[in-house]
């Protein structure tokens, strides 16, 4: 058996306590540096913000490309000018127009004593035949959206207003009164092609050609139906528009002297249905009166 002599075990134990420690002492270095770069690299601030600011900018991007599909149609407001009979108002979603309805043309449905009345003169239609009614004052508050949308379903346009023409005059669906032929009533058309009804509500259910010849032109902006998507005159680009350029609901999307990047809209053409075809294409707003 061996034996160390008591002189010599003290020093051994020294040197062994101190080999321990220093091997000890690396050890929690080497732990030190790996929990040093370990924080370095997922609690770095600086790279917090900086992921921050990038989310912030995607979000940014995708915001304004959401803003980019919605067309704004305030800008076609100031192509309203009855100021004697409009009111019109732009909200953030929805245009307000309140119409006085009246025609800033002259019409035999005009009482005789108004400066606007004047005799049917229009020899190319011998079958005219005046209806019973007179143009009166209304109060009809279209609320029309800003932004229109194409509807998911579409709805039919209403007996009544379904939209309001530059000069204020209510535009009219393809559908004569219960009981009356649309064909019929042209025949009761005053010379500007538009007529009252019983309640004195002055209307145009084809061209109006006190805008398409006199006060504007046939490629001109007309007026807005309920959805908010504008009503153009018969012609674009020169060409003359039929039903065939268009869809069931009377319409197409191209570029328009206001919209160069195209929008949907409607044309007046010739041809039943004149207007509006089978409902509105986008969705709603509303109209009281």
């Amino acid at each position: 058996m061996l034996k160390i002599s008591r002189n010599l075990f003290t020093p051994v134990l020294l040197v062994a306590f101190l080999l321990a420690s220093c091997a000890s002492e690396g050890e929690m270095g080497d732990e030190v540096t790996k929990q040093d770069d370990k924080d370095q690299t997922d609690d770095d601030p600086n790279d917090d913000q900086n992921n921050g600011d990038d989310q912030d900018d995607n979000d940014d991007d995708n915001d304004d490309n959401g803003d980019g599909d919605r067309i704004d149609i305030s800008i076609l407001v100031d192509k309203f000018y009855n100021d004697d009979a409009l009111v019109i108002s732009v909200g953030d979603e929805f245009i307000t127009i309140e119409s006085a309805n009246q025609p800033d043309h002259k019409s035999m449905y005009y009482d005789e004593s108004n400066d606007l009345y004047e005799d049917y003169d229009e020899p190319n239609n011998p079958d005219f035949k005046k209806n019973p009614n007179s143009i009166e004052m209304q109060d009809h508050v279209y609320k029309i959206p800003r932004y229109p949308t194409e509807a998911t379903n579409k709805e039919t346009t209403p007996m009544g207003p379904m939209g309001v023409a530059v000069n204020s005059v209510a535009f009219f669906n393809q559908q004569a009164a219960p009981g009356d032929d649309i064909l019929e009533e042209l025949n009761t058309f005053d010379q500007y092609e538009g007529h009252p009804a019983q309640g004195g509500d002055y209307h145009y259910h084809i061209e109006p050609i006190w805008l398409t010849e006199d006060e504007l032109d046939k490629e001109s902006f007309l007026g807005l139906l309920l959805d908010g998507f504008p009503v153009y005159g018969p012609e674009e680009n020169g060409q003359t528009v039929t039903n065939d350029d268009l869809d069931d609901y009377h319409g197409h999307v191209s570029a328009t002297a206001e919209f160069p990047d195209g929008i949907y809209h409607y044309h007046i053409t010739e041809d039943l249905p004149w207007i509006n075809g089978d409902g509105f294409y986008g969705e709603p707003g509303t109209i009281t009166q």
